[in-house]
């Protein structure tokens, strides 16, 4: 059971900060050494959610926070060591990145169940 990948959140409305990349193949130690960082700093935000992240074999990587308020999302941007870490992102590790921030409205889920099309 993956059940565990899936962020907890409350009922809406949150927000969503979205952040798709395409890595370079630049120090993957250090890249992975970082994110781990900012998963771990980001949870002891005030206002923080949750995160879901994903990263395929070719290095494409989305990965979505959640967060509370606009207000969280701010402060957390404003964050010196993720403002460090957003810079040696674009000199480093990112070949590419978009980051969208959506008000989530609304959200379900549950088990699949089985002859149910995605």
């Amino acid at each position: 059971m993956h059940a565990e990948r899936f962020a907890k959140t409350p009922k809406p409305p949150y927000y969503a900060v979205i952040f798709a990349n395409q890595r370079t193949p630049s120090d993957p130690d250090g890249y992975g050494a970082a994110a781990d960082r900012m998963v771990e700093l980001a949870a002891g935000q005030p206002g923080f959610l949750g995160i879901e992240s994903t990263r395929d074999a070719d290095g494409f990587g989305i990965t979505v926070s959640y967060w509370e308020s606009e207000a969280a999302i701010s402060a957390w941007r404003a964050h010196a060591e993720h403002s460090d870490a957003r810079r040696e992102g674009r000199e480093r590790w990112y070949e590419h990145f978009e980051l969208r921030v959506a008000r989530v409205e609304r959200a379900y889920g549950g088990p699949a169940k089985a002859g149910e099309g995605a």
